[in-house]
């Protein structure tokens, strides 16, 4: 049964798209190390209902998630579902190989072929948001996007796909996408420990378009850990509780894709995503990147 409540923060556009500002990333649906179908397909079916129940309008997943098994648990729990499914936000630009490995796949005609394939896996005539990503497994990499997002571009304009994005990029590959075609969000790490992007995510909140970090509770040490974890026993909360409060209350213009395959964490990111914070806590919280 769904509900008609809406998530913590609102709602966020996406081009001509209304979005949940709280969303859900489907990765951790796919087995262990993103490779092959989930140890309980029933239950991975469960949490992508439960997000939709919940009011979630925003999934976040990617061909290469599996490959090819996060888009299929998507059709099977949401597209047969009564009402509006959520929208979905893929990515292109990297594959998986044998070894687990996510090696660039950006010409052309392989961006053609994602697009294709997440098409089909997903049931859909068009992709409502894709973004290009960038970059490597160890973050942004500086050089021209031209190529590849002109093609996507060109895709958008076969109809295939709505809206564009990019992701792990750099503010330069950014500004180049933004010269070359309508670009909705900008998906990147960032978090209470990593905020290099603080000049981007406030420069996008003034263009209207979507700021989307990726591990929020990636990357911290034990110091920056410990201040999270002593903030959220103040607060009776869980750390990554605190962790997405911070990220919504950071800029209107940041969505958040917490992933998990759990119903019961899915409910606790959702809830906690809406947690008070009161000011000397915040003050701690924004002290912990320095």
């Amino acid at each position: 049964m769904h509900t008609s409540s809406t998530p913590p923060g609102g709602t966020w556009t996406l081009g001509d798209l209304t979005v949940t500002r709280v969303g859900y990333g489907a990765m951790r649906l796919a087995g262990p190390g993103v490779m092959g179908p989930p140890a309980d397909h029933e239950g991975a079916l469960a949490v992508l209902r439960e997000a939709a129940d919940l009011g979630i309008t925003h999934i976040d997943t990617a061909g290469a998630y599996g490959p090819r098994v996060t888009n299929r648990l998507i059709r099977e729990a949401l597209r047969p579902a009564a009402g509006k499914p959520p929208h979905i936000v893929t990515k292109v630009g990297a594959v998986r190989d044998a070894d687990g490995g996510w090696p660039p796949a950006r010409r052309p005609e392989e961006l053609r072929r994602a697009v294709e394939e997440n098409l089909e896996d997903l049931g859909l005539d068009a992709l409502d948001v894709v973004n290009l990503r960038l970059g490597d497994a160890t973050g942004p990499r500086e050089g021209s996007l031209a190529e590849p997002f002109e093609a996507l571009a060109a895709l958008r304009d076969e109809g295939l796909v709505r809206h564009l994005g990019v992701s792990n990029a750099t503010p330069a590959q950014v500004a180049e996408a933004r010269s070359l075609a309508p670009l909705v969000c900008v998906q990147n790490l960032y978090n209470l420990a990593h905020r290099g992007d603080d000049a981007l995510v406030d420069e996008l909140a003034a263009a209207g378009i979507a700021y989307v970090p990726f591990f929020p509770l990636g990357g911290f040490t034990p110091l920056q850990s410990t201040t999270l974890s002593a903030v959220a026993g103040r607060l009776g909360a869980t750390p990554m509780s605190v962790a997405l409060a911070w990220l919504l209350r950071r800029s209107p213009n940041i969505l958040l894709i917490p992933g998990t395959s759990s119903v019961a964490h899915l409910r606790e990111n959702v809830a906690g995503a809406g947690l008070e914070l009161p000011e000397a806590e915040r003050a701690a919280l924004d002290g912990i990147a320095g």
